[in-house]
């Protein structure tokens, strides 16, 4: 089974290929691996208000243009004090990033949205900066109906960035239950622990279903 990871983010794409590399017979392509040129109407993908609609959105464009079947994630960061934000904004949140895609990229737009999201949270208590990781995998062939499987992890966010592994806001985003933030996790750690680990794991147990021939 040949199967698109629609994610133009080298940090996803690691991690998803990590995970699902426990399941027997799958050939997991990347947008490179299957030739997919960047298009600029990739950067109109994600207009929506949940990361179910517009993980969706991902999958049913790559399907189109691949015709392989396909998985795509929406994810990012809620922060209860903030009401959930940036919540599916977590891409674009710092007023600098640039919401055309023509702004910042890389490590640059990460420094840009950790930095305002430790400002948005100044002056708030240590006990009210809760958070989660949410992460939406839309999976997507032709001729079956949409599988979408959500998948979160909480958190506390911290003023100190700590740690040189993962991407986004790892260096932010602590966990009680380990003592450390998510960069400072092993990558064992962080598939065990993450937004991303729930989901694709769930992933991963369907497509061996389905490799095996049981659903």
């Amino acid at each position: 089974m040949r199967l698109l990871v629609a994610t133009r983010s080298s940090g996803k794409l690691r991690e998803i290929r990590r995970i699902l590399a426990a399941v027997p017979g799958l050939e997991v392509l990347g947008l490179d691996d299957a030739r997919i040129d960047y298009d600029e109407a990739e950067d109109d993908l994600e207009p929506y208000s949940t990361f179910e609609e517009n993980a969706l959105s991902k999958a049913r464009y790559f399907l189109a243009r691949s015709g392989l079947t396909t998985v795509a994630d929406d994810s990012g960061i809620e922060v209860d004090v903030l009401e959930g934000a940036p919540g599916v904004r977590s891409k674009r949140f710092a007023p600098d990033a640039g919401m055309d895609g023509n702004g910042l990229e890389g490590q640059a737009l990460d420094d840009a949205n950790n930095r305002h999201l430790v400002e948005s949270l100044r002056g708030v208590a240590p006990g009210d900066r809760t958070a989660r990781y949410v992460c939406v995998a839309a999976l997507l062939e032709e001729g079956s109906p949409p599988l979408i499987i959500r998948g979160e992890a909480p958190g506390v966010v911290v003023d100190d960035a700590s740690g040189s592994g993962g991407f986004g806001y790892d260096p932010h985003m602590y966990d009680p239950a380990l003592g450390k933030t998510f960069a400072e996790m092993t990558p064992a750690e962080k598939d065990a622990r993450s937004h991303r680990g729930h989901a694709f794991r769930s992933l991963a147990a369907e497509l061996r279903a389905r490799i095996d021939g049981t659903t």
